[in-house]
């Protein structure tokens, strides 16, 4: 049996004995939670203003556009500056968005052109922010725990998926959409703290730190020459084109247009969906290595055939159950994914290589969110998922297919801990 297959939750855990992951961790659960409420508020303002899908897609790419063109910059910062600044920096902008589209809301002053205003500057602080927090996480765990620091961080960031929608849908009931604004604003506070109380990156060597300040280019080399990379790489690319867009961007019209609910239905569904996904992430912690790919299978077939099934326009509960089930093989096979990619990257270009995956993901969004609305609003929306969910099924399984040896095998980063760098000659041959 493999060492991975004989690690307890117990053992896992053990990563929240750090002090500056544990802080990190605590801040973070409370900003995402006021996260979500934002982003379920925002999805029903936008579809008290529109019923057109595609307009919910171009706010989509209003956040999307600068994330594309930026992360790569965001991903070199992080390696190359502190990345505590960076993050401080850009808490203190979302801050200023969420209480600046507040009180649009409040005095219902609020349009769509706004939303794609704030949307921009939005996906502008994101290119910095993902990166960043990429590479944070398993700097502040330690190469060793890198799995167990990224399924805690993903089960904190889907267990706000929870509450915060949920919570977010009565706060608009009681005291009106612009109060979840608010309440996220406020959220903020409590991430700013922990990144204060973090401790500075230790110096590497010389070689180390020039290697850091490198270009941009170096990350895109690494990821295209790592063929497990590349192929974590084009899954969360094809789950970005074909079934998030599905479940985020369309989803209010689905609640409205299909179910018949109003926001505490669309709050209950998107809190729903974050069970699953809370689960998925609690299950990585202990997974083994081995068993990664087979598991990462069986859940592409389970989402396709899950999004098949939302085509049918069942009932609320139907709904609720295929999304949870959805939601647990997104976040499952997200989670691996980073996994994956993170562990084999070196710590020198952990920046750059987080900022590609988040590139095949994010920064894929704003064109996928485009391009299933419109195929959408052209055939109709069950149709749409039946195609969105085959092309998704098919593609993931090959992919996997030709990776799985490589996957269960320890990357090259991972085989040399602890091993001293090899003399200049014997690199060079």
């Amino acid at each position: 049996m493999s060492a991975e297959a004989k690690i307890t939750i117990g053992k896992a855990l053990g990563v929240l004995r750090n002090g500056p992951f544990r802080r990190y961790i605590i801040g973070s659960a409370i900003s995402d939670t006021g996260t979500w409420m934002q982003v379920m508020a925002q999805g029903y303002v936008m579809s008290t203003l529109t019923t057109k899908a595609l307009m919910l897609g171009m706010a989509n790419l209003a956040a999307g556009l600068p994330m594309l063109a930026l992360t790569m910059v965001g991903g070199a910062a992080a390696d190359k500056f502190d990345k505590r600044k960076i993050l401080l920096v850009t808490q203190y902008v979302q801050i200023m968005l969420a209480i600046g589209i507040g009180l649009l809301v409040w005095s219902g002053r609020i349009e769509i052109w706004h939303i794609f205003v704030f949307a921009a500057i939005l996906g502008i602080s994101n290119s910095f922010e993902m990166p960043t927090l990429s590479a944070l996480v398993p700097e502040l765990a330690g190469r060793e725990q890198i799995q167990q620091a990224i399924s805690i961080d993903r089960s904190v960031f889907h267990g706000s998926r929870v509450v915060g929608p949920a919570v977010g849908g009565l706060l608009i009931k009681i005291w009106g959409t612009a109060s979840a604004f608010f309440f996220n604003a406020i959220s903020f506070v409590a991430l700013i703290i922990a990144i204060l109380s973090l401790p500075p990156r230790q110096k590497g060597t010389v070689e180390e730190e020039e290697k850091r300040s490198s270009g941009m280019k170096d990350g895109f080399r690494y990821v295209a020459n790592d063929k497990p990379s590349l192929a974590m790489v084009i899954l969360i690319a094809t789950q970005a084109v074909c079934i998030f867009p599905i479940i985020t961007v369309m989803m209010p019209l689905y609640v409205r247009l299909v179910l018949h609910l109003g926001a505490d239905g669309l709050g209950s569904l998107m809190g729903a969906s974050a069970i699953g996904s809370l689960v998925g992430s609690i299950f990585l912690i202990g997974l083994p290595r081995s068993k990664r790919v087979p598991l990462m299978m069986i859940n592409a077939t389970a989402v396709s055939l899950v999004v098949i099934g939302l085509s049918f326009a069942p009932s609320f509960y139907v709904a609720m159950a295929l999304l949870i089930v959805n939601s647990l093989g997104m976040a499952t096979n997200f989670g691996l994914c980073s996994t994956i990619v993170q562990e084999r990257a070196p710590d020198y270009l952990r920046g750059r290589v987080s900022a590609v995956f988040m590139l095949s993901f994010v920064g894929i969004m704003p064109l996928a969110g485009l391009g299933v609305t419109s195929l959408s609003d052209a055939i109709g929306m069950p149709t749409a998922l039946v195609i969105a969910a085959i092309v998704y099924g098919v593609i993931t399984l090959i992919v996997l297919a030709r990776v799985r040896k490589q996957c269960a095998e320890p990357g090259t980063c991972e085989t040399t801990i602890g091993t001293p760098a090899p003399p200049p000659v014997a690199a060079a041959v």
